[in-house]
């Protein structure tokens, strides 16, 4: 059994999930009578994540790490910041593995409310902290299938354009299209110009009906959150 505190940097960029935060532990025995945030015998998946998570060992006034989510794996980058120049990103990745080597992943609200647990299909498992915990989790648990822009129909896809258009979309920028519990379908676009070192990316969207028509945000379902 090692513990490494994994609570460091950002690891994701963009809002906070403050509010949620709560007095009365999920599990005392890791939560009260001790507070292990990693948990990995000698040749799992948690042993092998980087030091440079540990706040105790880290320089967190000058370098933040960055959590990324691909559709097949997920990767831990580290890079400096600077608060006179945060659009300067010079990351290098750190860690990586793939998608299917994630188990599940579980959020933790004791205390601020920004926790939240990962367990590998190996039974090890690490305590992370986000302040967007929930825009990054929601790729993760349960993870959510892509949907391909050509795969849309005619008004679905004349609706996505659309809307890159509006947010004047680099060619090079692929729109994420995902599908709601509710049906919906939600598209995220990740704008270079939006990129910073200490927030990470953070997306423009919209939530479309099946039949192409946007949702207008009063009009969101918890689920389309």
């Amino acid at each position: 059994m090692a513990f490494l505190s994994a609570a460091g940097g950002n690891l994701s960029g963009g809002g906070t999930s403050r509010g949620e935060g709560s007095d009365t532990p999920d599990d005392p025995a890791d939560e009260v009578e001790d507070f292990p945030v990693m948990w990995a015998g000698p040749g799992t998946i948690a042993r092998t994540l980087p030091w440079q998570l540990d706040p105790g060992r880290a320089d967190q006034k000058h370098h933040v790490t960055h959590l990324i989510v691909t559709d097949r794996r997920i990767v831990i980058v580290h890079l400096p910041f600077d608060k006179k120049d945060m659009e300067r990103i010079d990351d290098n990745v750190i860690w990586e593995c793939p998608r299917s080597d994630i188990g599940s992943v579980e959020l933790k609200n004791f205390k601020d409310g920004e926790d939240f647990r990962v367990t590998f299909v190996d039974g090890s498992w690490c305590r992370l902290r986000c302040k967007a915990r929930r825009k990054l989790t929601r790729c993760l648990a349960p993870p959510r299938e892509l949907i391909a822009l050509e795969s849309l129909t005619p008004q679905q896809r004349a609706t996505v354009l659309e809307f890159a258009a509006e947010r004047e979309t680099p060619a090079s920028v692929s729109p994420v299209i995902t599908r709601n519990p509710t049906g919906r379908i939600r598209v995220e676009i990740l704008l270079p110009s939006r990129y910073t070192s200490l927030f990470g990316a953070s997306e423009v969207n919209i939530t479309m009906e099946p039949d192409g028509t946007r949702v207008d945000i009063g009009d969101y379902l918890p689920e389309d959150f």
